[in-house]
C-alpha cells in the first residue's frame, strides 16, 4: 500500500505555490511545476507542468508544458503537450496546444489551436522565455 495518494506525491514535486490568498502582479516565471489557487495577473510561465485550481483567477498570458485547469484563465495559453479542462474549467481566449481533454461543463471562449508539429511552438516559447 502506498503510503501518499497520487494528489500527495504530485504536490511534493510542486516548487511553486500561490495561495488561495496570494495575488501576484507582474511577469512570474519558473523552471519547476506550478500550482495557482490565487490570482495571477500579467504573464504566467513555466517550463513544465501547471495546475490551476477552482477557485483560481487568471489574467495574464500562459505558457506551460501541460496544463490542469479547474478555474478561470483570461488571456492567450500555450502549451507545449497536455491541456486538460475540467468541469469548472473556463478559459476566455485563445488556446493552442497538442493535446486537449475538455470534460462537459467547462468553458472555451475563443480559438482554439491544435498543433501539430510543436517545434515553432518550442521556439516561440523558448525566444520569450529568454526576454
Amino acid at each position: 500500500m502506498a503510503l501518499f495518494s497520487n494528489e500527495e506525491q504530485d504536490n511534493r514535486e510542486v516548487e511553486t505555490i500561490i495561495g488561495p490568498s496570494v495575488k501576484v502582479e507582474g511577469n512570474f516565471s519558473s523552471e519547476g511545476n506550478i500550482t495557482v489557487e490565487g490570482v495571477v495577473h500579467g504573464t504566467l510561465k513555466t517550463k513544465h507542468n501547471l495546475k490551476i485550481g477552482s477557485k483560481a483567477k487568471v489574467k495574464a498570458e500562459v505558457e506551460a508544458n501541460d496544463l490542469f485547469l479547474s478555474g478561470e484563465i483570461r488571456g492567450n495559453v500555450k502549451v507545449l503537450g497536455k491541456a486538460k479542462l475540467t468541469q469548472s474549467a473556463k478559459i476566455f481566449g485563445n488556446l493552442d496546444t497538442k493535446i486537449l481533454t475538455i470534460e462537459e461543463g467547462a468553458i472555451m471562449n475563443g480559438k482554439c489551436t491544435m498543433v501539430a508539429e510543436t517545434e515553432a511552438l518550442i521556439k516561440e516559447i523558448k525566444k520569450n522565455s529568454k526576454e
